[in-house]
């Protein structure tokens, strides 16, 4: 179990909170700490008798800060944040427990670095916990990945060569706003040039990335999960247009995003949108509404729809069969038995 934390573990926290917070007060450090404003003055004592200058201003904006030239230690962990940290990676990424695995590596660096004490029980909770895979999940490129945020961080447009779910390959020139990650799967959330229009575009289908030298400004007041969330539904290579006979109110929670945009239609609704993987609308997404519907368009998912509907009635039928062939066997059963 974790234990409390010894006056050094303690005093080497306050070092690492006066080197991210430079002017906190001691109020700030206490609660930081789980201590009151007398211990942990006294933990900057600690720190001041091993050598560390910790300069100290009074007044409504002093506080404490690290003097100039301090070199610090390596990070130290807590036993409670190293047992966190190895928990949200295998929440993350389940094959990090694997020999191999490049995060799984990583995090073996880590646990291998923390002190005996404490990362004794990080190196067990990796070893003996296991994680189920989530199938939707996917893991892009880390130097992709890279490749994106850094232009991201330099407002520089960037040239993406992409290919779709379906096989189809090209390339954008795109302003990218920002990389957000949602349900196990990383997103580009981009101006694309080529459509003049806001794009979503999987991070792990990006297959080459080259940097340009114009700039751009992502839009004021940009919410990146809320764009995303918006607009993943729209810009795919096929249309879909799907009439529920229900008021939008009863239909919306049924609705992801991905699907489209719900627009009310009369006395019921209408989901208007785009798709790259029309089986996947039609086998794992429409089912699950409940509310009886009609697919207008477009036409690839009107033909995945139909073939749904001819497997499932083609094993209807066999089933019929079955019954069919069952049922003289188990009426001369009966009739024997009466006899």
């Amino acid at each position: 179990m974790p234990t409390e934390p010894s006056p050094t573990a303690r005093a080497l926290r306050a070092m690492e909170i006066l080197r991210a917070r430079p002017g906190v007060t001691a109020g700030e450090l206490a609660a930081c700490l789980g201590v009151t404003e007398r211990a942990a003055r006294r933990y900057v004592g600690i720190l001041r008798e091993a050598g560390i200058p910790v300069e100290s201003a009074r007044g409504p904006y002093g506080g404490y800060r690290l003097g100039r030239g301090t070199r610090l230690p390596p990070v130290a962990f807590t036993e409670p944040e190293a047992l966190g940290l190895v928990m949200a990676v295998l929440n993350g990424q389940p094959a990090s427990a694997d020999v191999g695995d490049l995060v799984g590596t990583a995090l073996e660096k880590v646990v291998r670095a923390l002190p005996e004490n404490v990362g004794r029980q990080a190196a067990a909770l990796r070893e003996h916990a296991s994680a189920a895979p989530d199938r939707f999940s996917a893991r892009p490129d880390p130097a992709t990945t890279g490749a994106l945020v850094a232009a991201i961080a330099d407002r520089r447009r960037v040239v993406v060569a992409y290919r779709s779910e379906s096989g189809n390959e090209w390339e954008a020139e795109v302003d990218p706003w920002a990389v957000v990650v949602r349900h196990g799967r990383w997103y580009l959330l981009c101006h694309s040039h080529r459509a003049d229009a806001v794009r979503t575009y999987r991070v792990d289908r990006v297959r080459r990335v080259r940097r340009s030298t114009h700039a751009f400004e992502p839009p004021d007041g940009l919410d990146p999960v809320a764009a995303l969330e918006e607009n993943l539904g729209t810009g795919w290579e096929f249309a879909t247009r799907v009439v529920f006979d229900a008021p939008l109110s009863e239909v919306a929670p049924w609705i992801r995003p991905p699907m489209g945009r719900l627009e009310p239609s009369g006395d019921g609704c209408v989901l208007i949108g785009s798709t790259s993987n029309p089986a996947m609308y039609a086998q794992e997404w429409l089912p699950n509404v409940p509310f009886p519907l009609r697919v207008e368009g477009g036409p690839e998912l009107r033909a995945a729809v139909a073939a749904l509907a001819s497997r499932l009635t083609a094993a209807l039928a066999v089933q019929s069969v079955d019954d069919v062939t069952r049922r003289p066997q188990s009426e001369t059963a009966r009739s024997s038995c009466t006899l």
